[in-house]
């Protein structure tokens, strides 16, 4: 779905987490340049931040992540709204208990991107620590309270990597941020802020040709070497499986 004002080609976007941070400064910026966008919360106290942060939204939905119940009635709040041209996996936590870590991180982006209606760009943030990360069958079948941080961002690349593969149609691609003082990152974090944003800006709607590409990982809209357990197909397929078997949903064919 493609809108025109003023000459802009617009895009429509679904951003998850953006009532704060990251997500809340990607969804001004692509506002800004005329984009519809649609934010997410985790309620509705925060659903009200979110629209205060960024009155010019489209709308606003909540949906807990760390409920995979809530996760799947998110999907289903977004296809209810129509298709749209990007999906930005931005929601994540990182101080917090392992199960937590897992249930948000790995497997909510696994199911949003299986339930949403298929769109024409999927940007995943990951994080520069997903080169200490691991794929453990263990620990996702008898004790994800074990999951790491670095393994459920490294879990986020290789599902971005496993869409790329499968859907031709789509242009799937991964974020480094970098370590930006964000809530998240804290006050002392050493990179830009502004940088941190832009580059899931830049792929949800630019039309430069370095942004219309699939299967790659960038850090300030450059690619950079990453983890190779991502590009690892089977271990795409296990960790496809393994989604299935914990939510019981489908990675679409």
């Amino acid at each position: 779905m493609r809108y025109f004002k003023a000459g802009i080609n617009m895009a429509r976007i679904f951003i998850t987490g953006s009532a704060n941070g990251l997500g809340q400064l990607s969804a001004k910026s692509l506002i800004e340049q005329g984009h519809k966008v649609v934010l997410h919360a985790r309620n509705a106290g925060r659903a009200r931040d979110a629209i205060e942060n960024n009155p010019g939204a489209e709308d606003v939905l909540t949906g807990d992540l760390s409920n995979l119940d809530e996760t799947k009635g998110l999907a289903y709040k977004v296809n209810k709204l129509g298709a749209f041209d990007a999906v930005i996996h931005n929601a994540g936590v990182y101080k917090a208990p392992g199960r937590e870590i897992f249930t948000v991180n790995t497997l909510a982006t696994y199911v949003l991107t299986c339930l949403i209606q298929k769109p024409k760009r999927l940007v995943y943030l990951t994080s520069g620590m997903h080169v200490h990360g691991h794929l453990n069958e263990e620990n996702f079948r008898q004790d994800s309270t074990r999951i790491t941080y670095s393994d459920s961002k490294l879990h986020v690349l290789m599902l971005s990597m496993a869409v790329a593969r499968k859907w031709k149609d789509v242009y799937s691609n991964a974020v480094n941020p970098g370590w930006v003082p964000t809530k998240m990152g804290g006050r002392g974090a050493p990179d830009s802020l502004q940088k941190g944003y832009e580059t899931q800006v830049w792929l949800a709607a630019s039309n430069d040709d370095q942004a219309k590409v699939s299967g790659h990982y960038f850090f300030h809209q450059k690619e950079r070497r990453h983890n190779p357990e991502a590009d690892d197909t089977s271990l795409q397929e296990k960790f496809l499986s393994l989604c299935k078997e914990i939510t019981g949903t489908s990675f679409p064919a």
